[in-house]
């Protein structure tokens, strides 16, 4: 997997309020763009929109210190999603065979890296933002 290089750094600030209020307003931005529910195009499956649903939902679900590393990667990862064609490693959901799991790599402008998960619907043929976490 080649982990694509984004132009944006991770998020700065020292505690989960401080990179949640950056993390908002620039969701805000895509959230004002759009009627219904907020998306982003992504390049690599062909301009598809990729869907914020499940996102928010999977945060709330981490304590605050996993959040709070999470929300860093939040503007590198839309970058990601939004540009890179590089080929994700692609997994069945073993909890439900109608999903499919779509892992991205991406490193930030200093060189960490991260990966991005979306989630596709086989269904409904959707697809999810799911989460974004540095690699350790």
């Amino acid at each position: 997997m080649i982990a694509y290089k984004t132009k944006a750094i991770k998020t700065s600030g020292s505690n989960l309020g401080e990179v949640y209020k950056s993390a908002k307003k620039i969701f805000n931005i895509i959230e004002k763009s759009t009627k219904r529910q907020p998306y982003l195009r992504s390049a690599y499956f062909k301009k598809e929109k990729i869907f914020f649903d499940y996102f928010w939902k999977h945060l709330g679900q981490k304590g605050p210190k996993e959040r709070f590393k999470r929300l860093k990667y939040f503007q590198p990862a839309l970058e990601l999603i939004k540009y890179s064609r590089n080929d994700p490693t692609v997994k069945t959901n073993p909890n439900n065979k109608n999903e499919t799991l779509y892992r991205f790599a991406g490193s930030t402008k200093l060189n960490e890296l991260f990966i991005v998960q979306i989630k596709e619907d086989k269904k409904a043929k959707k697809k999810y933002f799911m989460s974004c976490f540095q690699v350790e």
